[in-house]
């Protein structure tokens, strides 16, 4: 997920893209409405009058595909919000833009999930067996394997709705999905046995986004994972640094790798736990206007030594982190050159829960650099990371230890 998100946006009017969006959303959608509600037959050579009354050159000629479509295609028409959806995918490929895209409701929510770095649910991963049923994998602790929910369990319906082989993964997910406190109900089918109901209390299902731990072999190093930026991973840094420095850990690397990015605060925010009040990237709006922000004071390892690993993998609001800090000569970066994802998108969320994400900014570095479709490019390249670090052949890992243990950083 090559995005970088910022805000959560409705009924916002400032950006004309977004009303001719709105105007096209709800033509679609009127067009599609219009022609299953009313069975309207073919041979109709008028568009719905609701929408001639304010025509337009370029609506006209929509309209008047979509009659052709409707009156000569070989086969059933998709439903209306599909052709909703399909027009604005359509009108969003004009742009040339490959990150102002269009999200259908599910995928939307769990883009929400991640990015708030929690949700309500019962704590389990799905999969598909070779049938194509849905299989439950509990975690350890969370309310299914609490319930009684057992790992390999065919889940048969939620909620007493049985699962059809249409239904994907993603909206199986959503389904068992929901406020914190309320039950959902699973119908399973565990071995030879005839199915069972179990009752699953939802809680609340942290998403983290860091992961630390202090080198068993050179205990004065810590090491400190981030996977994305969510709402929730400058409050995990942050635990992660006091933990780390009560263990006496006196320096650090802080791996980025295969980070996609997320949330832009919380870029901004976890680059000032390294480097306090100082300007962390520079906004280039529309109608040329720029925005500079900067970290607050208060970092918890504002002086520890520290490298940052980076590869291809490495884009948006990561690159934002590893920017700054190379601008401001704060950490050295080891690995590969980093993505360049240097734009930021405003997520508007629409009625019906879909979304559209607009490339409404450029973000540059501290020292004015543009970087999209550039990327970072490291203080020392090093190729040959590997996921696992007890993989002796993640050379970038081992490259940052060396560098940190000769005071190279």
């Amino acid at each position: 997920m090559h995005r970088l998100k910022t805000l959560i946006q409705q009924n916002r009017t400032r950006l004309p893209l977004i009303l001719w969006l709105a105007l096209c959303l709800g033509a679609a959608y009127a067009l599609g409405f219009y022609a299953y509600a009313t069975d309207e037959r073919p041979g109709t050579n008028d568009a719905p009058s609701s929408v001639i009354r304010h025509p337009s050159s370029s609506f006209d000629l929509f309209w008047e595909a979509y009659r052709i479509l409707r009156d000569e295609f070989y086969g059933e028409l998709p439903p209306a919000r599909q052709l909703a959806y399909g027009a604005l995918r359509g009108a969003l490929s004009t742009l040339g833009d490959p990150y102002s895209v269009f999200v259908e409701p599910q995928p939307h929510e769990m883009e929400k999930a991640d990015l708030r770095g929690s949700f309500g649910g019962i704590g389990a991963n799905l999969s598909r067996d070779a049938q194509g049923r849905v299989i439950l994998h509990p975690l350890p602790d969370p309310p299914a394997a609490q319930a009684g929910v057992q790992d390999g369990d065919i889940l048969l319906a939620v909620d007493g709705l049985p699962l059809t082989p249409t239904l994907s993964l993603e909206a199986t997910t959503l389904w068992l999905r929901g406020p914190v406190g309320e039950p959902v109900t699973l119908t399973l089918l565990r071995g030879d046995g005839p199915p069972v109901s179990i009752t699953v209390i939802r809680a609340e299902i942290e998403l983290p986004s860091i992961t630390w731990h202090q080198l068993e072999t050179q205990p004065q190093v810590g090491y400190i994972a981030i996977s994305r930026f969510s709402e929730r991973t400058d409050q995990e840094l942050r635990r992660a640094l006091l933990d780390l420095r009560s263990r006496g850990v006196q320096q650090l690397i802080l791996d980025l790798r295969n980070n996609s990015g997320g949330l832009l605060q919380a870029a901004v925010d976890v680059a000032g736990e390294f480097l306090p009040n100082a300007v962390i990237l520079i906004e280039e709006r529309r109608n040329h206007l720029t925005e500079v922000r900067r970290s607050g004071s208060g970092g918890l390892a504002t002086e520890l030594p520290l490298v940052v690993l980076v590869n291809r993998g490495t884009a948006s609001a990561a690159e934002i982190v590893a920017g700054a800090l190379q601008a401001h000569g704060r950490a050295r970066l080891i690995g590969e050159t980093t993505f360049g994802k240097g734009s930021v998108q405003l997520i508007f969320e629409l009625s019906d829960g879909s979304s559209l994400h607009i490339t409404a900014a450029r973000w540059l570095t501290p020292r004015g650099h543009q970087l999209d479709g550039v990327g970072l490019t490291p203080d020392v390249v090093q190729e040959g990371g590997a996921a696992d670090l007890t993989d002796p052949a993640d050379a970038q890992f081992a490259l940052a230890l060396r560098l940190l243990r000769t005071k190279e950083w």
